[in-house]
């Protein structure tokens, strides 16, 4: 029987699968140790903002988070990721003579995650949480924008998240015991929600759209430290229990990749000249709220504007740089 030449057949004999081994000697300093949050709990990581990079379309922006730098390079893969996000706008342009006829723009956003985007390699199709993270995106910008000077007319924001934070770390997928999480589950994605409505603001700006104020998105989350008889119990080495009470704090910007025990998480789109909130999200175990207090619903949301004001200074200075830029090729 003649073989067939248009693919590549497998090979004669029988095949043995490779086996690695991991490159951690014991899981839990490793974990610990990449899991150490470095900046204060009112930090914000640092935030690259550029507008302009796609000339084809009307306005562009990227937009990219500072990696944890305790971060630890013992494996080809990294441990932890960065947020990279790029966003395009196109139009204002008319709608087919077909549409109905509207007096305001019609707003359409399309979220989408590289197929390199995380660990996990992503499909080409739009899955249910791209198409969440749209609608979300959606409402936290449609209030914002000017829709009755574009009757007829349409407008879509295209994001494409180049890397996205996970929500666990590359140590928690490759240890297989150990105390389990109560985190949020979700706080990937939400990091990832408030960088889009940042970077999707400075590229409506750059559109030169007209827009009642400057959205900008903040999150903010619930940590609770393990307790000292948990570490002590599964024998975690390296952590010094005197320093851990178990309490819970509230952190700005978290990154899922330095945290482990969040127990809720808030993501807002915020608009500062008018103290608006367009956009509210929030996600985890509400019984570890309490009613008021340090720890309560409403502190959680004036932490997360606080992140959202703060990321609104790195918008503006990007965007009046951008106007500077147009200024001069006049």
């Amino acid at each position: 029987m003649a073989s067939d030449r248009r693919r590549i057949n497998e090979p004669a004999g029988g095949t043995i699968a490779p086996v690695y081994f991991s490159s951690f000697r014991n899981p839990y300093p490793a974990l610990v140790h990449s899991l150490a949050r470095s900046r204060k709990p009112t930090e914000l990581r640092k935030i690259f903002l550029r507008t302009g990079l796609t000339p084809s379309a009307s306005g562009s922006a990227y937009l990219e988070l500072e990696p944890p730098p305790n971060a630890r390079k013992v494996t080809l893969v990294p441990t932890s990721s960065a947020l990279k996000i790029i966003c395009t706008v196109h139009g204002p342009k008319p709608l087919p003579r077909s549409a109905t006829f509207t007096p305001h723009v019609l707003l359409s956003t399309y979220v989408k995650f590289a197929p390199f985007a995380a660990r996990q390699r992503r499909g080409y199709v739009r899955n249910a949480t791209e198409r969440d993270l749209a609608v979300h995106l959606e409402t936290a910008l449609r209030g914002v924008i000017i829709g009755s000077r574009w009757p007829k007319s349409g407008v879509e924001i295209v994001i494409t998240v180049l890397e996205g934070e996970e929500d666990y770390s590359l140590t928690d997928e490759i240890r297989h015991e150990g105390y389990e999480h109560i985190g949020a589950g979700a706080t990937g994605m939400m990091s990832i929600l408030s960088g889009c409505i940042t970077v999707a603001s400075a590229a409506i700006a750059d559109a030169g759209i007209d827009c009642v104020d400057q959205v900008t998105g903040g999150i903010a989350a619930v940590l609770q430290q393990p307790s000292r008889a948990d570490l002590i119990e599964h024998n975690d080495i390296g952590v010094n229990v005197e320093k851990i009470d178990g309490g819970m704090s509230v952190v700005l910007d978290p990154n899922p990749s330095e945290h482990e025990n969040l127990i809720a998480t808030c993501v807002v789109g915020y608009l500062e000249s008018r103290d608006e909130i367009t956009e509210l999200w929030l996600s985890g175990r509400s019984p570890g709220l309490s009613a008021a207090g340090p720890h309560s619903l409403d502190h959680l949301i004036d932490s997360a504007i606080q992140a959202a004001s703060a990321a609104r200074r790195v918008l503006v200075e990007a965007v009046r740089e951008c106007s500077e830029q147009k200024r001069k090729k006049e």
